[in-house]
C-alpha cells in the first residue's frame, strides 16, 4: 500500500495549520501514530513509502514530518536527503528501531532534526513534535518556509524548489508577512497596515497589484500555487 491518506477524510485545503505528515510503511504503526497525533490536536496525513512521503512533503504545507527509516521505494534517509536537496526545510523527526549511535548520527547528518528510537513513548513523541514546531516557528529563526518555498531572513535569499527568485523590496516584505501568517486568511486592509503601514483604505488596488507581481514570481513558474485568493476578504498562503 502506498500513496497519501488523510486522517479525517476532509479536503486537505480546509485542514488545520497544525498539519503533520507521517511516513511509515507499517500500516499498524502508521495508524497508531495517526490516532495519537490526531488526539493531540494535529491534522495527520500518511504516506507509506519514502517516495510518496517526498512527493507529499514537496507539495503540502506541513508543520513537521514523522518518518521511519526502513521503507520501500525510498528509505527515510534518502527521503530526507532529497527534501533538503530540494530546499525543503520542514522539521523531521525520525522513528527507528535502528538505535545505534552510528544510525543516529547518520540520521542527523542526513538532515533530520530529531531521532527517537523504537519502542517509544507516545507522550514523548508528541512533546518532541511540539518542540520541533516551536523551534521552527520561533521569531528568532533565520529561515521561514512553506513547502518548497524558502526565505532566508538574514541573506534575503528566496528560493523555490531550489531555484533562486529575485524580489523587489516590497514584494519581499509582502512574502515574509504571508509566510509568517501561513495557513491564515489575511484581509487586504491587514496587509496594507502591516506591509505598507497604512491604517486606512487608500482607495487604490496597490495590494492586488503587488500580490499579482509576487504570484508571477513564486507561483506561476511552478506546478502548485501557494497564494490563494479568498473572494471578498483577502489572501491565504498555504
Amino acid at each position: 500500500m502506498n500513496g497519501i491518506e488523510n486522517s479525517n477524510g476532509t479536503d486537505t485545503a480546509a485542514a488545520s495549520s497544525r498539519r503533520i505528515l507521517v511516513v511509515e510503511d507499517d500500516i499498524k504503526m502508521a495508524e497508531l501514530l495517526r490516532c495519537a497525533l490526531t488526539n493531540a490536536g494535529f491534522c495527520v496525513e500518511c504516506a507509506f513509502d519514502g517516495q510518496s512521503g517526498f512527493e507529499a512533503a514537496s507539495t503540502g504545507n506541513f508543520e513537521a514530518l514523522v518518518a521511519d527509516i526502513m521503507m520501500p521505494v525510498l528509505d527515510g534517509i534518502g527521503m530526507i536527503g532529497k527534501l533538503r536537496g530540494a530546499g525543503i526545510h520542514t522539521p523531521v523527526i525520525v522513528l527507528s528501531a535502528l538505535g545505534s549511535v552510528e544510525n543516529k548520527i547518520l540520521g542527523l547528518e542526513s538532515g533530520c532534526d530529531d531521532y527517537l528510537e523504537k519502542p517509544f513513548s507516545v507522550a514523548e513523541l508528541i512533546a518532541r513534535v511540539n518542540a520541533l514546531i516551536r523551534r521552527s516557528a520561533s521569531p528568532d529563526s533565520t529561515v521561514i518556509s512553506c513547502g518548497d518555498l524558502v526565505v532566508d531572513l538574514v541573506s534575503g535569499r528566496v528560493t523555490r524548489a531550489g531555484c533562486r527568485i529575485d524580489l523587489q523590496p516590497l514584494e519581499h516584505q509582502l512574502l515574509v508577512y504571508m509566510l509568517r501568517n501561513k495557513g491564515r486568511v489575511v484581509s487586504k486592509s491587514t496587509i496594507m497596515e502591516h506591509v505598507w503601514g497604512y491604517k486606512f483604505d487608500t482607495g487604490t488596488n496597490i495590494v492586488e497589484s503587488r500580490m499579482c507581481h509576487l504570484r508571477d514570481k513564486i507561483d506561476r513558474p511552478f506546478d502548485k500555487a501557494l497564494i490563494k485568493t479568498v473572494r471578498g476578504f483577502g489572501y491565504v498562503l498555504e
